[in-house]
């Protein structure tokens, strides 16, 4: 049996360097690439076509969130762990709607991830148990109750309108998220704007506290709130 061949995307080098160091120990499991932020992510994943890719959440350029639905849309083939400090439940109902398969938090122990990494690449969803049982509970009061609890609607937002709300949250000026997208400044306005109506927010703090409260950024960011 071929190993299976996985990505890992985390910004903290530390951080990726020792699940490199962990997953490289299993012998039916093969690291073909690293990456540091979402938009590289992405780029990585259609030219590898990984079997599996472990991704972080808060991650510059393009967060783990977006990376993750503009993956799943390419890439369907290709399963996606999320590895994350974040426990809460709206993260995880978000990440499992989207499409991934896996969702660990951090704390997790050594062993859990390359467990995880075999179940998805098998089609199974693996949630840390501490997770899992506090989703089945949820599940359970919900349906006691007559109804089941819809997921974060994540499609709110297009892919473009999603990454300019990044850039904008990250302190970017239009001028730069202009260049960083490789489109025109008049364009990041037109997304601003539109991303603003949907949200209701309509100034720059605003949509900072927002990217902070939904994981698109991390509140030790440094950004300047006008």
């Amino acid at each position: 049996m071929s190993a299976i061949t996985t990505l890992i995307a985390e910004d903290h080098t530390i951080v990726r360097e020792g699940l490199r160091a962990l997953l490289e120990s299993e012998s039916d499991i093969k690291i073909i690439g690293e990456t540091a932020d979402g938009r590289s992510t992405v780029v990585m994943a259609k030219e590898l076509r990984p079997d599996v890719i472990v991704m972080d959440i808060a991650m510059p350029l393009m967060n783990g969130i977006e990376a993750t639905r503009q993956i799943v849309g390419a890439l369907p083939d290709t399963k996606i762990i999320i590895l994350s400090a974040h426990s809460d439940d709206a993260y995880v109902t978000q990440f499992i709607a989207l499409g991934a398969k896996g969702y660990l938090i951090k704390q997790s122990g050594a062993h859990m991830l390359a467990e995880a990494i075999r179940g998805v690449h098998q089609g199974k969803t693996c949630l840390s148990p501490s997770v899992s049982k506090r989703l089945h509970h949820h599940e359970m009061k919900a349906r006691a109750d007559g109804e089941l609890h819809a997921a974060k609607d994540a499609s709110i937002l297009s892919s473009r309108e999603a990454e300019v709300l990044q850039l904008v949250a990250e302190g970017k000026a239009n001028k730069q998220t202009a260049d960083e997208l490789n489109i025109s400044i008049k364009t990041v306005e037109k997304h601003r704007q539109s991303l603003m109506n949907k949200l209701d927010i309509h100034d720059t703090a605003g949509l900072t506290r927002y990217a902070i409260a939904a994981g698109i950024i991390e509140s030790t960011v440094q950004v300047t709130i006008l």
